[in-house]
């Protein structure tokens, strides 16, 4: 019943606006300004208004990866005649929103069950009676060209339209399941930040290892962020000074930001080395174990607590004779393939140099190999 009553004085009080006599000061009727206005103090000459007061629920989600690569916008009969249906890219709109509104930004409305459709609600046929529910044209262009325009001149109709010249589809079929890919963004591997901390200055960030071994990916991090961050001619705003906790906020969701030991796990006062797996933890991470991200082996995310260097501890379900030794950086040679793990691995411990004593009495190991080292 509230969300009914909430709708009905939104719709109320945006119709209100369209009125000559409600430019007039209207300040002290009891509504929520927000409700109408993006902005905390609007002004007539600048009164911020929303695009459509409407309600959000979402309650399905599907991962970009899951979700359709492409789609065809073929609904709106009305235009075929001057234009192709717009193929939109939905996969990679869907990555990018990840890092800013999520899916809302287009689905804004979706109760339990399936994905609805835009023209579920949205009606395909021209309607600019309801202002509160615009047709599937309006909601299309309107979605599209509030986002685009943020960052891009270039909103006219042939940004997203090919003009249908001869009367007929220029597109194949198989044109319809082409799937644009966003441009490889450049990352630099690390990044040095001089900050003010007495104790030591420089941040060394390893952007590579947090995304490489530490198994994160763009949202972890960047959030809030469209895509008029990159996109833009704007000049760049000058920051306010930030507050030591609105600089630490992204860091903080994993690292201990408030102790003096969290500090200097960062700050110090010279470029810090990328992270060395057998310095800091006395295992070293050969051929195979060094292509895997932390959370292959330590399951809990963002915890990296020192596990057992006994193999069972990660592998079940092998014994001698399925073992592929080539994992280990090690190919036996047919001399070495028919022995038991224990025979070299001491108590089957793989932490330890395999000992070569049970069979040879003047050979040990590194200088002796039982077969060829691989990288």
């Amino acid at each position: 019943m509230k969300t009914y009553l909430k709708i009905t004085i939104v719709l109320f009080t945006f119709s209100l606006f369209l009125s000559p006599a409600f430019s007039q000061d209207h300040s002290q009727l009891k509504f929520n300004c927000s409700l109408c206005h993006a902005c905390e103090t609007p002004t007539k000459s600048n009164p911020c208004l929303i695009v459509c007061p409407r309600e959000k629920m979402m309650t399905v989600y599907i991962s970009p990866a899951k979700s359709p690569a492409v789609i065809k916008m073929d609904k709106l009969k009305s235009v075929q005649d001057l234009y192709e249906p717009v193929i939109f890219s939905h996969r990679i709109h869907a990555e990018m929103s990840e890092m800013s509104g999520g899916c809302e930004m287009c689905h804004h409305y979706n109760p339990p069950g399936n994905v609805v459709g835009c023209d579920n609600c949205h009606e395909p046929t021209r309607n600019r009676t309801d202002i509160s529910k615009p047709d599937l044209k309006g909601a299309y262009h309107r979605q599209c060209m509030n986002c685009h325009s943020e960052w891009s001149d270039n909103v006219s109709c042939e940004s997203c339209h090919q003009l249908n010249e001869s009367g007929k589809s220029a597109f194949t079929g198989k044109d319809y399941e082409k799937e644009r890919v966003h441009p490889e963004m450049k990352v630099p591997s690390k990044l040095i930040f001089n900050t003010s901390y007495e104790k030591g200055k420089i941040v060394t960030f390893f952007h590579n290892e947090h995304t490489g071994l530490y198994g994160l990916d763009c949202k972890s991090c960047h959030q809030e962020e469209s895509c008029a961050k990159c996109h833009s001619d704007e000049p760049k705003q000058k920051l306010e000074k930030a507050s030591l906790e609105l600089k630490h906020k992204t860091c903080s969701v994993c690292h201990d930001t408030k102790t003096k030991s969290g500090c200097e796990s960062c700050h110090s006062s010279k470029e810090m080395t990328p992270f060395n797996h057998l310095a800091r933890t006395g295992f070293e991470l050969k051929s195979y174990h060094s292509k895997l991200s932390c959370s292959s082996c330590h399951q809990t995310k963002k915890v990296f607590t020192g596990l057992n260097s006994s193999c069972q501890t990660c592998h079940s379900g092998w014994n001698s004779s399925n073992f592929n030794h080539k994992v280990t950086g090690l190919i036996l040679d047919e001399a070495h393939t028919e022995f038991d793990c224990s025979d070299c691995h001491a108590n089957e411990d793989y932490s330890k140099k395999p000992s070569c004593e049970n069979c040879h009495d003047d050979m040990t190991y590194p200088e002796f190999k039982p077969g060829k080292l691989i990288k």
